[in-house]
């Protein structure tokens, strides 16, 4: 799936606001209010995306960066589910996540940043992303444009 936002902010402030360990919760508070991230944006670096499940389990997905070229594309590689405090990266659960990728592309033009999300989805999770992602890139746009 592909979603697209333009943001009226220079792209360093798009790329750093949609990474920032407080900004990040902010926007993707539209996915889990308690979302998070564990790890690095660094290329190569493991990266755990989590939240606290509605029966208050610590939840989320396993991840590496596989690309970052710092305000024009990051691309994570996901290995796995995180199920409390175990890694799950092999088995049904992850067979559906794990190689699968989420990228993200920016581009500047005079001031405006064209934001470019593609995401390999499942067709469970496909109305999910459908409705939810968009809530995400419309609070990631306020942060920027603040």
């Amino acid at each position: 799936m592909q979603f697209k936002t333009s943001i009226n902010a220079g792209v360093k402030k798009v790329y750093d606001t949609m990474l920032g360990q407080d900004t990040f919760k902010q926007w993707t508070a539209a996915f889990n209010p308690t979302s998070d991230f564990e790890g690095s944006w660094e290329k190569g670096s493991k990266i755990a995306f989590t939240g606290i499940s509605k029966t208050g389990k610590r939840e989320g997905m396993l991840g590496v960066i596989e690309e970052n070229i710092p305000e024009q594309f990051v691309s994570i590689k996901y290995s796995g589910l995180i199920d409390g405090d175990r890694e799950i990266t092999e088995g049904p659960d992850v067979a559906d996540w794990a190689g699968s990728h989420e990228n993200y592309t920016f581009e500047e033009n005079n001031g405006l940043t064209e934001l470019t999300v593609d995401i390999d989805i499942n067709d469970e999770m496909r109305e999910y992303f459908k409705s939810t992602y968009p809530k995400a890139l419309a609070l990631l746009k306020n942060l920027c444009e603040a």
